[in-house]
């Protein structure tokens, strides 16, 4: 018999439901969030300007929401544009909306 291991406990859309809410539990990734699905894209000079925090700190808050899936960089030296990532936005809507209905 196999070692039963941790991630055999959980289902991939259990995981992916946990990173997606791990990425959005920060409320400057939220107010990011709501600011690039209000728009078609935003570099992240502009979104330094919206938002009260330093660009060090949103370039965190950036990775976060990127490695996640949950948006999609395009670097053009010295700027860098961000815009949502369609295809995983709308997993994620798919997936906490079953989780919470």
């Amino acid at each position: 018999m196999g070692t039963t291991t941790k991630a055999d406990y959980y289902t991939k859309e259990q995981e992916q439901i946990a990173r997606f809410a791990k990425a959005m539990g920060h409320p400057v990734r939220v107010a990011i969030l709501q600011l690039l699905s209000s728009q078609a894209c935003c570099f992240h000079g502009d979104m330094a300007e919206e938002l009260p925090i330093a660009k060090s700190t949103l370039s965190q808050h950036l990775n976060e929401l990127k490695d996640a899936g949950l948006i999609q960089g395009n670097t053009t030296p010295p700027t860098v544009k961000y815009c949502i990532n369609r295809k995983n936005y709308a997993l994620a809507k798919k997936l906490f909306t079953e989780f919470l209905t």
